[in-house]
């Protein structure tokens, strides 16, 4: 079957999973064990999974491109997927723009760099160090570079979209589109990359305005693309057993496995490089950031070590474990919470700094690391005791989980059954067909 049909019984329990994650997200604006800080659970819950899956939409957009300017051929038979899980970057907009609103009515306190007068010498919550980013961190380039880049990602995927839609009806003349989509994706090879470095740096690691780290965007990207590939893989042998995708075989499961073995490992030689030149510098001002999480959050430090690293590294390990479904499934289930986990763990804890104590955490000049391991001792009293949806996902969370993944999968099928599943015109189509590893 090369037409998807879009069930009832998949629409039904995946508006059931939208309207759980809708209930869990509003219950968590009211129900927050952190006192005082503005419904930081709530916003921060909603940057998490907004981040998570729009970024999941963009690397499917790179990778898709990267490939089609190496002229690989072995994705071609899937790559309306990844169109599809592409073109989710307009829904991802549409809810970084509430984050946006949130941030110019001062509605939430995920940034600490937006507190008033943080950047104003002479004020009481006057930064040095933030004030010194300010060309930077302010809410104009937040508002702008989210508006433009993932307006102009946008606009990639959908001028890609409509090209691939083209080959299915442009005959013997396939290859002329074939070499537009080349062009395009040469083209936002470069413009991605930069953009969506930037785009991280404020969205995720600015929350943690003091520290920084030049590995931060490689190590996002990284997460994203790990979880892009099982998700891939869990939606491939979904379909196929449903009829769809029989021109997909074992042979391109196992490269999908393959990539998901290696770029675990990447990610984990990105997370010990990020962790052991920070560490071994012993720098206050950027030591803080795993200090803080070794210290207050281990479940969380180290569950994010072994379900992304350990587990995948151990099962994956075997050449013949990367052509086994069941194994597979596990592996990719595993990895996509994982990575979820990961984002949880990027996000939550500078967000209990900022909401629980954002005044005093801004006030003083801080030139001293040794003051900014002491302020941050301070407020980490907040993590010392559990705290549901800080200290580690609740049920809350799971649900609000269960609801994004819910609402990308209903998109993503919305998408399939708008064209043919496989390219049949694409110039690549029969070495994809023939893929053998």
């Amino acid at each position: 079957m090369n037409q998807f049909t879009f069930e009832g019984k998949q629409r039904t329990v995946l508006l059931g999973g939208m309207v759980l994650g809708l209930v869990c997200l509003v219950l968590t604006f009211f129900i927050d064990p952190l006192e005082g800080s503005h419904h930081a659970r709530f916003w921060s819950n909603l940057l998490h999974n907004t981040v998570f899956f729009t970024g999941i939409a963009f690397i499917s957009l790179f990778v898709m491109c990267a490939f089609t300017t190496a002229y690989a051929g072995w994705f071609v038979g899937m790559k309306r997927l990844w169109e599809a899980m592409s073109l989710f970057l307009i829904v991802g907009l549409v809810l970084l723009l509430i984050i946006v609103a949130g941030l110019w009515g001062h509605l939430h306190h995920l940034y600490h760099w937006n507190v008033e007068g943080v950047s104003t010498l002479g004020h009481e919550n006057y930064d040095r160090i933030i004030a010194g980013k300010s060309g930077f961190l302010n809410k104009y380039w937040y508002t702008f570079g989210t508006i433009i880049f993932v307006g102009v990602w946008y606009m990639f995927a959908r001028k890609i979209r409509s090209l691939s839609l083209q080959e299915d009806t442009s005959g013997t003349d396939a290859y002329t589109h074939f070499k537009k989509i080349k062009f395009w994706s040469a083209f936002l090879l470069p413009i991605g990359a930069f953009t969506s470095a930037a785009m991280i740096w404020q969205w995720v690691m600015s929350i943690d305005a003091h520290w920084y780290s030049t590995m931060y965007a490689w190590y996002s990207s990284a997460s994203w693309f790990v979880s892009a590939t099982a998700f891939t893989i869990l939606m491939l042998i979904y379909l196929k057993g449903k009829g769809y995708y029989q021109n997909i075989s074992d042979e391109h499961l196992h490269d999908f496995g393959k990539f998901l073995f290696a770029f675990s490992v990447f990610w984990t030689y990105l997370w010990f490089s990020q962790y052991m030149l920070i560490w071994y510098s012993n720098n206050g001002e950027e030591t803080i950031y795993f200090r803080q999480r070794l210290d207050s959050y281990p479940v969380l430090f180290y569950g994010n070590l072994v379900m992304n690293f350990v587990l995948p590294f151990l099962i994956l390990m075997r050449n013949s474990t990367k052509r086994k479904h069941g194994t597979l499934i596990l592996v990719s289930l595993l990895t996509f919470f994982g990575h979820w986990w990961d984002f949880f763990y990027m996000i939550k804890p500078g967000v209990v700094i900022n909401a629980g104590g954002h005044a005093d955490h801004g006030a003083g000049d801080h030139s001293d690391g040794h003051e900014v391991l002491g302020a941050a001792a301070d407020h980490g009293e907040h993590a010392s005791s559990f705290m549901a949806g800080y200290t580690l996902p609740g049920l809350l969370e799971l649900g609000i989980f269960i609801g994004f993944l819910s609402l990308f999968i209903y998109f993503v099928f919305m998408k399939l059954k708008e064209a043919s599943l496989v390219p049949e015109n694409d110039p690549y189509m029969k070495e994809s067909v023939h893929h053998h590893v």
